[in-house]
């Protein structure tokens, strides 16, 4: 007998309903709760990164602040490759750690560590050869450009630890080892924030201090957490393409999908980079709203994590029901956690942009910005964390057109119309990002409880 697909995304619907109402609920909480309040406070020792890297940039300059976002977009690009084998190594290691396969266990492992270190070595001589010619070729300021080759180049120095230790990460979260990973973030973070300071104002490095700083603390974290993984990987250590194919076949939708969604970043820096008026205060003002909104990313993309090792533990162990209402748990508590954060930064918009900027019209324009952008945050913890149980179960295609489709289709041309066609300004793309969010938290949601993904 066959199903519909609409009568069987109506039966999802209906059984999430009875969820809350079972006794597994409490489980449910319990477990998600585990697995994401340390990735929340890895995530937050990463954002105290990044906004410790806006806050020198802006005493520099208004020119190194909008320059590092700049970079910072590029830079993301490079581990690309980092975040999709990670995805495909917790989807693989997730399932194998539950179902007490210890051969194949270490054969992952090990497979997934020596493939990110060469793929790393390899980016980051291309990161150190190609980045003048990269940066001459885009449509940025002038001022911009010369500032951001030796930014990139520093960078790239460090992009191989970077890669292990993002790599790393994901396999002690995988191997219910998450506090673990926190304890080196915890190290990273504090050597990084330190290292930021003394570099930038105390040697004659100014502002490349700042990527220096990144690339000697992920230097630090990497090997500590070598050492961790070290202890889950039994004898007979083996390479095997097999896994390492079966990882990328997981993982490179979601690789694409980064890169997607960062040459849509580098888009929409370019497209206001078009605007007649006041252009290096507006994409300062980008660069600082972004880093104070991704604190607001912190309980989402933890919570995407954690749902991707709840859902592969759970889908390792045969329990589909479990895994499907576990997800929608995780996701509840994330959009939760998301609103209450986002109130509060509308209500501090201005004296947080303050903060990190000594520009009164960066200032003017980041609150703008969070004004606007708060908006949709509750919609896009939603639909980003349902996106984190797919990647879990290995629909990570799915997780790709959505997101795509969200932004290319949604985000980009309306931004591009509204601002070149139009003449709308700065305010006009914050509303095409909140746009972006609404349908892709809607075409997330529409995949979810479908549970073709089971």
């Amino acid at each position: 007998m066959t199903v519909s697909p609409v009568r069987s995304e109506a039966m999802g619907y209906n059984k999430i309903r009875t969820l809350f109402k079972s006794e597994s609920f409490r489980s449910f909480v319990s477990r998600s709760w585990s697995i994401s309040w340390p990735i929340t406070v890895i995530m937050f020792f990463e954002f105290l990164i990044g906004l410790t890297d806006v806050y020198i940039a802006g005493r520099v300059s208004k020119e190194v602040q909008a320059t590092y976002g700049f970079v910072i977009q590029l830079y993301f690009i490079l581990i690309v490759i980092a975040n999709a084998l990670t995805v495909g190594t917790v989807s693989v290691v997730s399932r194998l750690f539950t179902s007490d396969k210890r051969e194949e266990l270490t054969e992952a492992i090990f497979s997934s560590i020596v493939t990110t270190s060469v793929a790393g070595m390899i980016l980051a001589v291309a990161g150190i050869l190609f980045t003048r010619e990269l940066i001459h070729f885009l449509n940025i300021p002038e001022t911009l450009k010369e500032l951001s080759i030796p930014f990139i180049n520093t960078y790239a120095i460090g992009l191989l630890f970077h890669y292990v230790l993002i790599n790393s990460n994901g396999i002690l979260r995988s191997c219910d080892r998450v506090k673990k990973s926190l304890k080196t973030m915890a190290l990273v973070s504090m050597m990084n924030i330190l290292l930021n300071f003394f570099l930038v104002f105390h040697t004659p490095l100014g502002f490349r201090g700042i990527a220096l700083a990144t690339a000697s603390s992920v230097f630090i974290g990497s090997w500590v957490n070598i050492f961790y993984v070290k202890k889950l990987v039994g004898p007979g250590k083996r390479f095997s393409l097999k896994t390492v194919k079966k990882m990328a076949r997981i993982g490179w939708p979601i690789g694409l999908l980064q890169v997607l969604w960062q040459f849509a970043s580098m888009v929409l820096f370019l497209i206001l980079s078009t605007l007649p008026e006041q252009k290096i205060e507006i994409l300062a003002a980008l660069t600082t709203g972004l880093r104070i909104e991704s604190a607001i990313y912190l309980p989402a993309f933890a919570f995407n994590l954690a749902n991707a090792v709840i859902v592969g533990n759970l889908l390792g162990e045969k329990k589909e029901e479990e895994a499907l209402r576990s997800g929608v748990v995780t996701a509840v508590i994330g959009v939760v956690i998301v609103t209450v954060m986002a109130i509060a930064v509308v209500l501090n918009a201005r004296w947080i942009a303050s903060l990190l900027s000594p520009n009164e019209t960066v200032i003017r324009e980041s609150t703008k910005y969070l004004y606007i952008s708060m908006l949709s945050e509750p919609f896009m913890a939603w639909g980003i964390i349902l996106g984190g149980g797919l990647n879990g179960a290995g629909d990570t295609r799915s997780v790709l057109i959505r997101v795509a489709l969200s932004i290319w289709l949604v985000r980009i041309p309306l931004s591009y119309i509204f601002v070149t066609l139009f003449g709308f300004g700065a305010v006009s793309v914050w509303w095409s990002m909140n746009l972006s969010q609404f349908v892709q938290a809607f075409l997330m949601s529409k995949r979810y409880f479908s549970k073709r993904w089971l």
